[in-house]
């Protein structure tokens, strides 16, 4: 808990103390420390929130629940000079089952992330990447999807979802592509490499879905076709953003740039498939 603002007139503290829950809330602690540093942002405990936030992240926590905020002017009624106040909660929250197991061994999966990260460090500093040896299970053919984040929020992700090439080649195709095409983000610097986290989802076959009650939230990603219009989101999209099943379909047609409701449309068609996450 700490002090926010202090002594602005009512309005004017709301628009500033809104503006620090909105950093603290989503983990954003680079523009938090910017924002204090310009007085955009106020808080008594500015540092020891930063610092918080920081070693939080660091042991897992990736949620922040704000419990109360206040100020004084609702409590005194004086709305001239006001003090704001927040008590928050910072929390890691309870992971639930994602995927499925696709016999992938230990050894399997550390030689992916080798290969995930090794790829994205030589595109990004313009090195030649090489391959280290892979075993039997590797080289069979599989779609994959290769999502980067940053402090926790997404950097890119882009994969394969049929499984044309072996998929050890899958994986290093989909990380560099992650790291530097993903037209949702500038590609990738040397310097943010310190700062990223790679998971990697290996995918089964997608299957065509003829009663919803096929799908499960948690094991199943979801693909919506309508037309030359298509979308996927992957297994743990649901799972992170606690969505049933309704709201799953409705996002998975929005990633489509479809409407929400375009699941529930003769001509709509909805494919299930499930990823060994890691």
């Amino acid at each position: 808990s700490s002090d926010l603002s202090h002594y602005h007139p009512y309005g004017e503290a709301v628009v500033i103390d809104r503006r620090t829950i909105k950093h603290i809330k989503n983990f954003e602690i680079e523009p938090l420390y910017q924002d204090l540093k310009t007085r955009r942002c106020e808080a008594c405990g500015g540092a020891a929130i930063i610092t918080g936030l920081y070693l939080s992240r660091m042991f897992g926590a990736d949620k922040v629940k704000p419990l109360y905020y206040s100020n004084s002017g609702d409590v005194t009624g004086d709305s001239s000079r006001v003090v704001g106040y927040l008590a928050a909660v910072v929390y890691k929250k309870e992971r639930k089952e994602i995927g499925v197991g696709l016999n992938l061994s230990d050894d399997d999966k550390r030689t992916l992330r080798k290969i995930a990260s090794g790829a994205i460090k030589a595109v990004v500093r313009n090195e030649k990447f090489v391959m280290p040896e892979v075993s039997g299970r590797l080289k069979e053919k599989s779609g994959a999807f290769v999502t980067i984040t940053k402090q926790g929020r997404l950097r890119g992700c882009i994969g394969f979802i049929i499984g044309i090439k072996p998929l050890y080649e899958t994986v290093s195709e989909a990380a560099q592509s992650a790291a530097t095409r993903d037209s949702r983000f500038p590609p990738l610097s040397p310097e943010e490499l310190k700062d990223i986290e790679i998971e990697i989802s290996v995918l089964t076959e997608p299957v065509l879905v003829r009663d919803l009650s096929e799908i499960k939230v948690g094991r199943d990603g979801l693909i919506i076709k309508r037309g030359l219009y298509q979308g996927l989101l992957l297994p743990q999209v649901a799972v992170e953003n606690d969505w049933d099943l309704d709201e799953f379909l409705a996002h998975t047609c929005v990633k489509a740039g479809l409407s929400p409701d375009a699941w529930k449309k003769k001509g709509t068609s909805i494919y299930r498939f499930s990823a060994e996450v890691f």
